[in-house]
């Protein structure tokens, strides 16, 4: 399991998505999941609110492989934005593409709904198909499981998904947030490592300096890191610093220069591609859109050194 599936499945356990589903439901009465981008599963099984007839139809892998099919390709669809599908059945689906900075982690489904309320025809026709995939379905029950289906209008449904799609700009903006955050199960030994880079972060901590302070081997915290958060030691003290250095970016009397450094970056660069790959967005973007503007006057000296400064100001 890689980072990025960890940290979806984080997400979909955090108090704001929970919150959200809940909303989500009770105003629309449709499922709500959100899925990493590796998941193969059908991605609104088990989810409150799940179409009657597609947890039927998905008792037996043969009866659903169609609407496999159909998650295929509404998940490469929805690569870039939201995208919907219609399965061989006529109920329609939703993907919304949630971001980790510029990468693709997962995506908000929701749908099983019939956009238009099908003719006798169609029902037949479906009955007919779902009867002939699973020979152990009562066609009475296929039918009236069916028939359950909510009709929510195309317009409608549409809206619904710009509703997820506004959601999962405000996942992306929080999935940093959840990623360097502690979680009560992790290991004992991992949680002392977070706060001694909590506490250093802004300075040129190391893995060996960090093992030694918890007391383990470099090796065995690398491991218990990996194994309790879903990502490497470096990834979590970069994770850490870009949210230090989001707050500072709101006060504008410090430069962007001086912020890099002061959050524990050695270099302008490499803090511009790491806040760039981790927020979606250059540090003067994110900047712009919070309405901070670029210092009118000096800043005032931070708590570096006096050759630290001296480096802040060649890159200023």
């Amino acid at each position: 399991m890689n980072t990025n599936t960890i940290l979806v499945e984080q997400m979909a356990q955090s108090p704001l998505f929970r919150e959200y589903e809940q909303a989500f439901n009770m105003a629309t009465g449709m499922p709500m999941a959100l899925r990493p981008v590796e998941s193969l599963a059908l991605p609104l099984r088990g989810c409150r609110g799940e179409n009657t007839f597609c947890a039927m139809m998905a008792r037996k892998s043969e009866s659903c492989s169609s609407c496999l099919i159909a998650q295929k390709k509404l998940r490469e669809s929805a690569h870039d934005k939201a995208a919907t599908t219609t399965c061989a059945y006529g109920l329609s689906e939703a993907a919304v593409p949630v971001r980790l900075g510029e990468t693709l982690i997962g995506f908000l489904r929701t749908g099983q709904v019939f956009t238009e309320k099908p003719s006798a025809r169609k029902v037949g026709a479906a009955v007919s198909r779902a009867c002939s995939l699973d020979s152990g379905q009562a066609p009475n029950a296929v039918k009236a499981a069916y028939l359950q289906t909510p009709v929510v209008a195309r317009e409608k449904f549409q809206s619904m998904v710009r509703l997820l799609a506004s959601f999962a700009e405000l996942l992306s903006v929080k999935s940093n947030q959840i990623a360097v955050a502690e979680s009560h199960s992790e290991h004992p030994i991992v949680l002392k490592a977070k706060k001694v880079v909590e506490d250093r972060h802004a300075d040129e901590i190391t893995l060996g300096e960090v093992a030694r302070e918890v007391h383990v081997s470099p090796f065995h915290l690398c491991k218990l890191f990996r194994r309790s958060t879903g990502m490497t030691f470096t990834e979590f003290v970069s994770r850490t610093r870009t949210e230090k250095a989001k707050n500072l970016l709101l006060n504008p009397q410090l430069r962007i220069s001086e912020i890099a450094f002061e959050v524990g970056f050695q270099s302008l660069t490499h803090f511009n591609r790491i806040f760039r790959k981790l927020v979606g967005e250059s540090p003067t973007r994110f900047r712009e859109r919070s309405g901070a503007g670029e210092p009118a006057q000096p800043s005032t000296p931070s708590r570096r050194d006096s050759s630290r400064m001296r480096l802040v100001s060649q890159f200023a």
